[in-house]
């Protein structure tokens, strides 16, 4: 699942959004929800698994996000579904300050050539008794 920022064709001249706040705005998760392509219930998940990520909340508990906050979001997005981390993945680079193309998850297709290979050798050795 690709995430892109803002919808295609929504950025407009200046710092505005197509009818929408401008860039510097606070969001509320609904806003930040159909700007990510992202639902609901992942951005509250990923409140709880995130400390970093805290928006602000007010009465009822309506969240609005601020600019970084959405930043955040999109990094998060990014690191999950780009760049094959898990969520402690991202969890370890956030909480060490670390930026995305300092920190290279392990790439799954190494992973299962490995396991493929030592699978093989051993099959191969097995039937050589």
């Amino acid at each position: 699942m690709t995430v892109p920022p803002v919808r295609a064709g929504d950025r407009v001249a200046g710092d505005k959004v197509a009818g929408d706040k401008a860039a510097g705005a606070y969001r509320t998760i609904g806003e930040l929800a159909r700007d990510t392509g992202l639902p609901q219930h992942i951005l509250r998940y990923w409140e709880t698994r995130f400390p970093q990520l805290r928006p602000l909340q007010r009465a009822g508990n309506r969240r609005y996000y601020r600019p970084e906050d959405v930043a955040l979001v999109e990094r998060i997005a990014t690191m999950l579904n780009k760049d094959g981390y898990t969520i402690r993945g991202v969890q370890q680079a956030l909480a060490g300050g670390a930026k995305t193309a300092e920190v290279r998850p392990v790439a799954v297709g190494d992973a299962v050539r490995a396991v493929r290979d030592s699978l093989a050798d051993a099959l191969a050795a097995d039937s050589a008794r």
